[in-house]
Parts: C-alpha cells; structure tokens; sequence
C-alpha cells in the first residue's frame, strides 16, 4: 500500500469515527429521551414529586442545621428539562464535539500526511551564489586585507 492511499483510508476513517461521535451520542440521547419521559411523566411520578414538596414544607419551618427550601417547580425538574432543554445539551454536544474533534481529526490527519521538507534559499540559488560560500569570499579578503 502505498502512502497517499494509507493516508486516504486514515482520513476516512478519522472522519467517519468524527462523524460517529457527533451525531450518535445525541440520538442515543433523543431515543433514551422519549423512553424516560413516559416514566416521568406518569401520575405515579408525579405523585412522588408532590409527596416530596409537601415533606419539604413540613422540614422548612423547622429550626435545625439545615433549612429546607420548597421547590417552586410544580413538575419533577427531570420532567422540565427532558421536555423543555434537552434540545439545549444536543445543540452543545454537537457544537462542542463537533468543533474540538473537527480540531483533533484535522491535527491527526496532519500529522499522518507529514510536512514535506522545506527547502532554504540557499538551496534554491546556484551552487556559486549561496549565502554561505558568498559568507566565505568575504572572510577569505578580509583576512587578505
């Protein structure tokens, strides 16, 4: 195999397992999502966030090392953030995945291709002309001098 189609086939896998990255955690998430929102939006849970206001009112009066405070949501907050932010985490995954391994799959990829040699001016210039054997006449009449 030669080097361009092992760097090719590198460049497609570091894009594909970019690819993989930035969008499968967020569908695993939207499909956990809609599972966990039957749960949490049921009356039993519900019941189960009001039984714990309620006892929250009852510890809040109290005098003790901790002062209770009374959640103001009506709703369990999972409830709230499943149904109203969880577009808020997806748009952060992909926005934050997505740029940091875009960096990361560019700087792999980079670096697998390797930097050709660069070439000085000296090289470039006919074998009389370069600066060092230019360097060397000077110091060759200076001494003469």
């Amino acid at each position: 195999m030669t080097r361009s189609r092992s760097v090719s086939a590198l460049t497609v896998v570091v894009v594909a397992v970019w690819l993989a990255t930035v969008c499968g955690p967020p569908a695993a998430f939207l499909a956990w999502r809609q599972q966990r929102l039957v749960v949490v939006g049921s009356p039993e849970a519900q019941a189960g966030w009001d039984a714990f206001r309620a006892d929250m009112r009852k510890q809040s009066g109290r005098d003790g090392p901790v002062q209770r405070k009374v959640p103001k949501s009506a709703e369990p907050p999972e409830l709230v953030w499943l149904r109203d932010y969880a577009h808020l985490a997806v748009i952060a995954w992909v926005a934050l995945v997505g740029v940091l391994g875009g960096f990361l799959a560019a700087v792999v990829i980079g670096v697998a291709r390797g930097v050709p040699p660069l070439r000085s001016a000296a090289q470039n210039q006919p074998p009389g002309q370069r600066d060092d054997e230019k360097q060397h006449q000077r110091d060759a009449q200076h001494t003469d001098e």
